[in-house]
């Protein structure tokens, strides 16, 4: 009887499955619905694919959380107790995470991307080439980097341990791999084998951000090292047992200074790659309809800007300037305090102009009549998440700043400058978040037609004021007719040199036209946008320019936060080290995810 009641509910069942696929359209026998063991009595199809993607979702964060949490109980014990856990201990872990993604990341490429139907969507928001770009640009920097620690602990191979070599070697194997899955795959909807593609991605990202948070904890020592070595210089004269020095040796000295220049990449690799991974986890099972798809995609265009341009590079010049000298002058025996005046200098002048900068872009944004984009887009949900977060770490930083200069002295000139310039990041950074999230959620203006007008204007007005190639070539057959020699020898080295001439004229005469031609276009297309376009498109490229500096500066080794010593001897070494090694990196990845919101706020203007 049981049996016989089960074979009378399974029809039912089945029934119920088929005509709710027979009513969907041609189109979905090539779908893959997602599957549940706990959602499999749901009552439709649609149904039950929503709850299995929820359930997927969970417990793949699920995987992921409990990974990182044990990597980070892994590093965290060896911090506080570096006896018991030792580096090696945590490098064999992370190790352990890397072969496995490898793993998988492997499988994905080979077997589950090319089975059937595996990739029938790819979200158009997902992965956009500036990302795809920084993840090849900072993969390489980072390959380079392990290759600079392996030389380097081979040439102290006797007071180095060999996993040290080893685990650089798998990092770069790990490295190159997961950079050519980001760039080919970053913008799939994978519609096969859901679960476990989702448990890979999280696996994934997990090990990312246990590989950014050693980074951290490493940069911390690095940083202690660096801002400590006069006192240990001077107290470290005739002690025998620092047997592991860099030798005194060209390739050492490379090796050395190379592997200190690349090691903040690293970090905003495992950064990025954490961000775009995460998208991918999002995307798995999605199935976007044709509306959903922009039929006309903007593209970078650099046209409607003058001031910005001009504006943002006289930036750039002068940051690096200042740059420049404060490397020269604050890494030397003696730090000037000069140098922190202008460098506090340098950000109290640019960081107003940023924010009324973000602040008329946002009134611009209001007073646009374009329509706000109220599509589910998970790029863009999470290029506001990681705004929000990471504009947290400068945020931080800079209160604990102000407390510790309100409460030494605030009347002290560099003091003053300190104090000044945290509460001008802190404004800063709110003002262009609101104009990035405001700019993201706006519609981009379709101009085909601006376009063509533009383009048909500019022929006519380039054709009207430009002589055509005819007349250039009477005229020069003119003059070549008028010139010549009774002489037959004379008259042909002429002819030879006229046609020398000739070509050489006519040559010019194009490129002439092609310069006239491409200014004229440049100018008509300048004139032919409206203001409020125009205005958003010098904020955003004056913006792009300005952030690039700004996240050149601290990548490339200037911490003044910690260099003045004011912060440092207020809250305590460890404490200081612990707020900035946290909040430095965040503020990092702040600038350089910045960039990436301002362009797509350009391109949509």
């Amino acid at each position: 009887m049981p049996g016989n009641k089960a074979s009378k509910q399974k029809p039912c069942h089945h029934c119920k499955s088929r005509s709710a696929s027979a009513s969907a359209p041609a189109d979905t026998s090539t779908i893959h619905y997602e599957k549940f063991w706990l959602y499999r009595h749901c009552s439709s199809v649609q149904q039950r694919d929503r709850q299995a993607q929820k359930a997927g979702q969970l417990f793949s964060g699920l995987l992921g959380m409990n990974v990182v949490f044990l990597g980070s109980a892994f590093i965290s014990s060896m911090i506080f107790n570096h006896v018991a856990i030792t580096l090696a201990d945590v490098w064999i872990l992370l190790s352990i995470l890397k072969v496995l993604s490898l793993c998988w990341i492997i499988y994905y490429l080979l077997g589950t991307s090319r089975q059937p139907h595996a990739v029938l969507y790819r979200d158009s928001h997902a992965g956009p080439i500036w990302i795809r770009g920084s993840v090849l640009l900072f993969a390489s920097f980072s390959v380079l980097l392990n290759v600079f620690q392996i030389g380097y602990s081979t040439i102290l191979l006797q007071c180095k341990s060999r996993v040290e070599i080893v685990f650089p070697s798998i990092e770069i194997l790990f490295i190159l791999t997961q950079a050519f899955f980001v760039w080919h795959h970053s913008k799939d909807c994978i519609q096969v084998q859901h679960n476990f593609t989702r448990c890979g991605l999280m696996l994934t990202i997990a090990t990312n951000l246990l590989l950014w948070l050693l980074a951290v904890t490493n940069d911390t020592i690095h940083m202690e090292i660096n801002s400590q070595l006069r006192e240990v210089e001077e107290r470290f004269e005739g002690n025998e047992t620092a047997y592991c020095i860099c030798p005194n040796t060209t390739i050492c000295q490379v090796f050395q200074k190379g592997y200190i220049l690349l090691y903040p990449f690293s970090t905003e690799y495992c950064l990025v790659c954490c961000s775009t991974l995460y998208v991918m986890w999002k995307n798995v099972g999605r199935r976007i309809s044709h509306h959903h798809v922009p039929h006309i995609k903007p593209k970078f265009k650099l046209q409607g800007v003058v001031f910005g341009p001009l504006l943002g590079t006289i930036t750039v010049i002068i940051g690096i300037c200042v740059f420049m000298m404060y490397q020269i002058q604050a890494t030397g025996s003696a730090a000037n305090r000069q140098v922190f005046v202008m460098y506090y200098s340098y950000y109290i002048v640019l960081l107003p102009l940023m924010s009324l900068g973000a602040v008329i872009g946002t009134i611009i944004h209001a007073l646009e009549k374009k329509e706000l984009d109220t599509l589910k887009n998970p790029t863009r949900s999470l290029d506001v998440i990681l705004l929000m977060g990471a504009a947290l770490g400068q945020i931080g930083m800079s209160y604990f700043s102000i407390v510790a200069t309100v409460a030494t002295d605030p009347r002290d000139l560099l003091n003053s400058l300190i104090l000044s310039h945290s509460v001008l990041l802190i404004f800063q950074t709110i003002t262009q978040n609101v104009f990035i999230i405001d700019g993201l959620h706006r519609q981009p203006l379709v101009a085909a037609t601006e376009t063509r007008h533009t383009g048909h204007a500019g022929e006519q007005a380039v054709a009207s004021e430009l002589p055509s190639e005819e007349e250039t070539m009477t005229r020069s057959n003119q003059e070549h007719t008028g010139a010549q020699s009774p002489s037959k020898e004379e008259e042909m080295k002429e002819e030879q040199n006229q046609e020398a001439y000739d070509q050489r004229r006519v040559s010019m005469l194009e490129l002439g036209e092609e310069i006239r031609k491409a200014s004229l276009s440049y100018i008509h297309s300048y004139s032919h946008l409206s203001w409020k376009r125009r205005a958003l498109r010098e904020i955003s490229f004056f913006l792009v320019l300005c952030n690039i500096i700004l996240w050149v500066m601290p990548t490339f080794g200037a911490h003044p936060v910690f260099e003045n010593g004011l912060e440092k001897s207020f809250y305590g070494y460890s404490t200081w080290f612990t707020i900035v090694n946290f909040g430095l990196p965040l503020s990092v990845f702040y600038r350089m995810h910045s960039v990436g919101g301002l362009l797509e706020v350009y391109v949509t203007a």
